[in-house]
């Protein structure tokens, strides 16, 4: 038996139907959906790092085939293994590895997907390196591309450089899907927590404009009276 059929034998002994149901529903899985036809076993996230884990050797080409699958646990646990590879990789291949996720993106294709590794894989790579590519996929009309942007942008961010990610969150301003308001409110929220300064300048600019649900993730931990401050404006 190969390792990708240990693999998926490791997570069907795993699977949970109840837990499918809820991560389903979770997920947003249903008709016209943002995760519509995603398909879960079931398996919680212990588990299936567990099992990346033991499978870490896996080569690119066996990672991407299990990217491509339908199972949403096997798209994660081929990310996990990318990170994990990432980390100890080489220069030239870290460059294989971020080429890789960026071309396989239509399958990392769910939040949890998108900020348990763009963080990891593109955040890190760009950490010394042009941010062009940021910029694009803000602009993309993908969605997944559009949370890609936003949450590479926290690497960025614990680093305490902030300015692509002030730009991608104004960037996301206008954007229609409140997933991609989240995002841009929590990384507003990140930013605050090292330079509340820095914050609260771009909040007076744009908060009018903001949208209610990106404002409140961005105001979340400030003291209530503040935050009654900025939402009856």
């Amino acid at each position: 038996m190969g390792k990708l059929q240990e693999i998926k034998k490791a997570l069907k002994e795993s699977a949970d139907k109840n837990q499918a149901k809820i991560l389903s529903s979770f997920f947003k899985t249903g008709p016209g959906q943002y995760g519509e036809g995603d398909i879960f076993w079931g398996i919680k996230v212990p588990q299936q790092r567990k099992i990346a884990k033991k499978y870490s050797t896996l080569s690119l080409t066996e990672i991407t085939t299990l990217l491509s699958s339908p199972i949403h646990e096997q798209r994660l646990i081929a990310l996990f293994i990318l990170i994990d590879q990432y980390k100890k990789a080489t220069d030239a291949n870290k460059k294989k590895i971020f080429d890789l996720y960026l071309k396989n993106y239509r399958q990392i294709n769910n939040w949890d997907l998108v900020d348990l590794s763009a963080p990891n894989i593109v955040g890190e790579y760009l950490t010394d390196k042009p941010r062009d590519i940021l910029y694009r996929l803000a602009k993309s009309k993908n969605l997944w591309q559009n949370r890609i942007a936003i949450l590479a942008t926290y690497t960025l961010i614990r680093n305490n450089d902030f300015k692509d990610a002030l730009a991608i969150i104004e960037m996301s301003l206008k954007h229609q899907h409140d997933l991609i308001h989240k995002a841009a409110g929590w990384m507003l929220r990140e930013i605050g927590k090292r330079n509340q300064k820095l914050e609260e300048q771009f909040l007076k600019k744009h908060y009018r404009q903001m949208p209610r649900t990106m404002l409140r993730y961005a105001i979340e931990k400030f003291p209530e009276t503040k935050r009654q401050i900025y939402l009856k404006k």
